[in-house]
């Protein structure tokens, strides 16, 4: 409870919009901190403010009036306030009803910006919209502010809470601030000069002035690297206690299979698999992450160790996010397995389809049933594989496409599921970490990469599309129609209400049907039932449907090598990693491939920015530059949970140097962290590891 034993409508009314933010006691509520902030701690003297300035002042109602306008005027509440240097007319459009609560006399804090107001022949400042409250004074303080005259904190909202409300429940909420117990050791405080946490909350909400508003932040930010690495070194440790099944290398078979290949493998990938194979020969867990671009073959490294596990008659489980990516490599490994039919069982297991071996589509309880029996099984599956009625018989490879996209407790289920010894685990991920966060996030992981592309890929070419060259850019579109080839579109999210790119989408497959009248164009989006998307993208790769328009996420990643461009609307939306993923899903053969950032923003540091993608092929160092420009959710997106937990720490190496530092000693002293119960308990609950 936020509100002890309330009675009172608006109270539980707003205890019950909280709740909507997962926001169910006061210690729920002050650890809920802002997403953002506006400065108007800078207070003016009226004679001081100019035009186009964002300000506050700190003045009396000298005379306030609401406007009823007609003949589609706007509505309003007008009023002149005065200080002692002079007076300046406000004006709240559609917001007449201000003149109920503000009276003439009444002294308020105003803060927004000043506009030149031109009157007949006559220039004037108005203050236009400000964020108002009036001055509250109290016996042993100066007048106290919460919505204006400070720091402001913005918070994220949900249903009907507004803002205001938001501020001064978390204002009331801070009388209880020194509730909260300190968690962290008070050595670790003192040493590193932290700020304790009932000072963090107070200057994360409200701050007093900046260098504590920093110091708030810090300390968040330090902690938020330190449970991350703390649980990095505790889930090491865990694996490395455990027993697996060694898997032997049998060089012949592993020979035989590659010699069949149509293609010899990349140096990247006969080293990423040779680094497998070695792993696994060990009764240790292989804790391994397998990294590199879309196209680069990371799929048929995990098919080779997967045969390794296969000839040993043991199950190996391929964890995929989708069920377009799990009929994907389901379709790939029928291909790659079919000489090995009589003695491999290929499974696809997803929410809606049962199939075995040449696409055959079994009886949904018979499949479970022989998956529980066990055997050489590769099954391919999706988040249908968690359900408890699947159960296994002896995983010895467990593999996780797009491995951020699964929680711990996800892969711990399967992992448990092995009803002999601890299972081998290779993650997969198309998105390049950058070393800064490698050995911070991923320090339990051994890691191999794949940089090299198979032979006769061609690089991308890509180019910056401004608002003038469209006419041009759609000429080529047309063009590349024309020669047989399809075209990819991807819509950002423009409104933070459609959380699935619904009306984005619409909009632009509505504008591009009456640019290309004569073209199909078929629509993908989240709202879409899996059935759908499936039946559009298997469409799409029949070469029906000449353009796709899709929004950004959802997974587009299907292998289409007839597409030969994608256009990227609103390209400045998105970090140059999620860019880099769009631009690989083109390029998947031997026709010349084409990237087209259309972007209307013409702020310098934008366009600079884009153009800097456009000359860089490689991911890795585009992941680099996006964390050093937008932050780590902006490389695997926000919506990823686990990684947008980071929201304080600024990924300085030398505040990860000291967190690693202090994680080892902490875990060195208190191994089962028996003695830091509410530690563990935040790294059980928030930190998300590799999710």
């Amino acid at each position: 409870m936020i509100f002890e034993n309330t009675t009172n409508k608006t109270e539980q009314k707003l205890e019950k919009e909280l709740g909507r933010l997962g926001i169910k006691s006061t210690p729920d509520l002050l650890f809920y901190f802002p997403y953002r902030y506006e400065d108007f701690s800078n207070v003016l003297k009226i004679s001081e403010i100019k035009p186009g300035e964002q300000i506050s002042i700190k003045a009396k109602v000298t005379q306030i009036k609401a406007i009823n306008a007609f003949y589609g005027r706007i509505n309003r509440a007008e009023a002149i306030v005065s200080d002692q240097s002079g007076s300046l007319m406000v004006v709240w459009f559609n917001q007449s009803y201000i003149s109920k609560y503000l009276k003439d006399g009444d002294e308020v804090f105003l803060a927004g910006t000043v506009r030149l107001y031109q009157k007949g022949r006559v220039s004037m400042l108005q203050l236009q919209n400000p964020v108002w409250e009036k001055v509250l004074h109290t016996e042993d303080s100066d007048p106290v502010s919460i919505h204006t005259g400070r720091i402001i904190p913005i918070y994220k909202l949900a249903g009907a809470i507004s803002l205001r409300n938001m501020r001064t429940c978390m204002y009331q909420a801070l009388q209880k601030v020194s509730e909260i117990q300190e968690y962290l050791p008070e050595e670790m405080l003192s040493e590193l000069n932290l700020l304790n946490i009932q000072e963090t909350i107070r200057n994360l909400h409200f701050p007093e002035n900046n260098e504590l508003f920093n110091r708030a932040k810090y300390r968040v930010g330090f902690e938020e690297i330190f449970n991350a690495q703390l649980a990095v070194i505790k889930h090491k440790a865990e694996i490395e206690a455990e027993k697996a099944t060694p898997i032997p290398f049998d060089q012949e078979l592993i020979k035989d299979f590659i010699k069949k290949l149509p293609w010899e493998l990349t140096m990247d990938q006969k080293k990423a698999t040779w680094d497998i194979l070695k792993d696994m020969q060990k009764s240790v867990p292989m804790n391994r992450l397998l990294e590199g671009d879309v196209g680069c073959g990371k799929t048929l490294v995990a098919f080779i160790a997967s045969l390794q596990v296969l000839s040993l008659q043991q199950q190996v489980v391929l964890l995929c996010p989708t069920e377009i990516l799990a009929q994907q490599h389901f379709n790939s490994a029928l291909k790659y397995f079919k000489d090995y039919a009589k003695k491999i069982s290929v499974v696809l297991l997803t929410g809606k389809k049962a199939s075995i071996n040449n696409s055959f589509k079994a009886n949904r309880k018979e499949l479970i049933a022989e998956i529980k029996h066990g055997g050489p099984q590769l099954i391919i599956a999706t988040h249908a594989a968690l359900q408890a009625s699947v159960e296994f018989k002896n995983i010895a490879l467990l593999i996780i496409d797009e491995q951020h996209r699964f929680g711990v407790r996800q892969r711990a289920h399967l992992q448990q599921q092995s009803k002999t010894n601890f299972p081998h685990l290779l993650s997969m991920s198309a998105t390049p970490i950058p070393r800064t966060l490698k050995l911070s996030l991923f320090g339990d992981l051994e890691i191999s990469q794949i940089k090299q592309m198979p032979k006769g890929r061609k690089i991308i070419k890509t180019k910056v599309v401004n608002t003038a060259e469209r006419p041009e850019a759609y000429a080529f579109v047309a063009k590349q129609v024309a020669s047989g080839r399809q075209i990819f579109v991807v819509t950002p999210l423009i409104e933070e209400s459609d959380k699935l790119g619904v009306k984005s989408a619409t909009k632009e497959y509505e504008a591009l049907q009456k640019i290309f009248p004569k073209l199909k164009i078929g629509l993908l989006h989240g709202k879409m039932k899996t059935a759908e998307k499936e039946e559009i993208m298997q469409n799409f790769l029949n070469k029906e449907f000449h353009i796709l328009v899709s929004t950004s996420v959802i997974e587009v990643g299907v292998d289409v090598p007839n597409a030969s461009v994608m256009i990227i609307e609103g390209a400045e939306r998105f970090g140059l990693a999620q860019l880099h993923q769009f631009r690989g899903r083109v390029g998947r053969s031997e026709h010349q491939s084409y990237c087209l950032l259309f972007s209307e923003n013409e702020n310098e540091r934008i366009r600079q920015r884009l153009t800097k993608f456009s000359e860089i092929s490689d991911g890795f160092e585009l992941a680099e530059l996006d964390l050093k420009t937008r932050g780590f959710g902006n490389i695997f997106g926000e919506e990823q949970s686990g990684f947008a937990y980071f929201r304080f720490y600024d990924y300085n190496p030398e505040t990860a140097k000291l967190a690693l530092n202090w994680a080892k000693r902490i875990y060195a002293k208190d191994p089962g962290l028996a003695k830091h119960p509410e530690i563990l308990k935040l790294i059980n609950e928030k930190v998300i590891h590799l999710e």
